[in-house]
């Protein structure tokens, strides 16, 4: 894939048409090593002549798009190199816009290099990470917002993520950004309009109704950015850390939450002296939990290395899960032990564990430490289930109260940066419309909104930008 850099983002997508229609490229679809089939995949006007020369019993006339066909794959010494399927799809009918082949051969190292180093020989290029997906967006058949779904859907490992990505690819944020910048650009011609007839004194766009529209789109540019949190949970995950004293019962609570004995568990202070790490599904939302060594005074050179490496965990985290033993912890040694934390992490859960040895201390710490950044949970890490009072405290937090149903949300920090920075103009042009301000400073700040959101589908985009998104991707997709 050949990168042109140009100043302006119509004439850079142009260009990169132009350069890449004139190629045909060739990637292995499915994962690289061995296994049972492979996928080799081209996209390009010569994607069918390619792979037809090496097929002598499919004509290249009779070759029908969109069946499958049986053949055996001739080598460079016309040798039966595998039996293969192929069946190839017409542009504009395909995923990337092109004519488009796949060959779907033995998972043999050896026969898809063999099969690949054919192709590239007969003019095909090998394709660069993500560049069938480029095509498919340069070709009208996605916007940007789908391409990144695409890399997302590949990526999920959860449901709920799989859901987000499915919802994505079938434009979920683009139909939302479409509206609010199809409004835009309508009160937006009727201030053009305005400065048109300016010395008529003529007025097209009603004052009111234009007020009301940018206090609108405030409000739907919040109500995304407040989604992307619940969107990078979905996609990426929310880092857990466990913390606590030693025999607090943080290795017993992974165990439980995992539903296996996955850390050792001892009645000896400081067994856990390296970090354990697991990830754990929540109705839909990955949570990767890491067990730490225990937070004390100690004199043990390997133990102090654990204590460190927990305090550099819980800097990282978005959820603190502190436990802490209720027989052997004052309210007023908790307070001090959970202070530090309580200011800096994003949430923070302090888990009473052994509930089944102490009765009646939960009323107490709760009258002793109230604060809105604690969350407290009262268990025993030792007889609970995987389902517990923690772990529905944990999706909780971590939806934020959303509903995972409600759309659209805004998945990846290059929505939330472009939406920020739409806000911010959105509230500049309110203050010149509060204002009164002339009607060519009004138009310009909306015309720069249009031009953010319009970032988001790719409506606005430059090669940079593409360059990083799709470099993000596979070979092959």
């Amino acid at each position: 894939m050949k990168i042109v850099h140009c100043p302006n983002s119509r004439e850079c997508i142009a260009l990169l048409k132009i350069v890449m229609a004139a190629e045909t490229i060739v990637a292995l679809s499915t994962a690289p090593g061995m296994g049972a089939i492979g996928v080799i995949r081209l996209s390009g006007p010569e994607s069918f002549r390619m792979v037809l020369e090496s097929i002598p019993k499919i004509g290249k006339d009779d070759f029908v798009p969109n069946k499958v066909y049986f053949g055996v794959w001739k080598d460079a010494q016309d040798q039966d190199l595998d039996e293969v399927l192929v069946c190839g799809f017409k542009g504009p009918r395909s995923y990337t816009g092109e004519d488009v082949v796949e060959i779907s051969c033995h998972g043999s190292p050896y026969i898809i290099g063999q099969i690949i180093s054919q192709l590239t020989q007969r003019g095909a290029v090998l394709a660069q990470p993500g560049e069938f997906t480029m095509r498919a967006y340069l070709n009208g058949k996605m916007d940007l917002s789908q391409a990144e779904a695409v890399a997302d859907l590949i990526a999920s490992e959860t449901k709920a993520a799989h859901r987000f990505a499915v919802n994505q690819l079938k434009g979920g944020i683009r139909r939302e950004i479409q509206a609010l910048r199809g409004r835009m650009l309508h009160f937006l011609s009727m201030l053009e309009l305005e400065l048109d007839f300016g010395e008529e004194d003529v007025e097209f766009a009603d004052r009111a109704t234009l007020g009301a529209l940018l206090e609108e789109m405030k409000l739907h540019v919040q109500q995304l950015l407040e989604s992307f949190q619940l969107g990078q949970a979905v996609r990426t995950g929310i880092f857990t850390v466990i913390a606590g004293k030693p025999n607090a019962g943080k290795s017993t609570l992974l165990n439980c939450l995992l539903g296996d004995e996955r850390a050792l568990v001892s009645d000896i202070p400081g067994t856990t002296r390296d970090t354990v790490e697991e990830k754990i599904n929540i109705h839909g939302i990955l949570f990767h939990f890491i067990d730490t060594a225990g937070l004390r005074e100690s004199t043990d050179v390997v133990e102090q290395m654990g204590i460190r490496r927990t305090h550099d965990k819980i800097r990282q985290a978005d959820i603190l899960v502190y436990v802490f033993d209720p027989g052997t912890t004052s309210p007023q040694d908790l307070k001090a032990e959970i202070k530090e934390w309580e200011e800096t992490i994003p949430y923070l859960v302090v888990v009473a564990n052994k509930s089944d040895l102490y009765q009646g201390f939960s009323d107490m710490i709760h009258r002793e430490h109230q604060s809105p950044n604690v969350h407290w949970v009262t268990l025993s890490a030792k007889n609970e289930a995987k389902e517990n009072a923690l772990t529905a405290l944990l999706y909780q937090l971590a939806v934020g109260g959303k509903d995972l149903q409600s759309q659209p949300v805004a998945i990846n920090a290059r929505h939330e940066k472009i939406l920020t920075s739409a806000m911010e103009i959105l509230i500049e042009a309110e203050q010149l419309f509060a204002s009164r301000a002339p009607t060519d400073l009004l138009a310009q700040a909306m015309r720069r909104v249009a031009y953010e959101l319009g970032g988001i589908t790719g409506e606005i985009s430059s090669d940079e930008l593409l360059g990083n998104i799709f470099g993000k991707f596979c070979i092959g997709k």
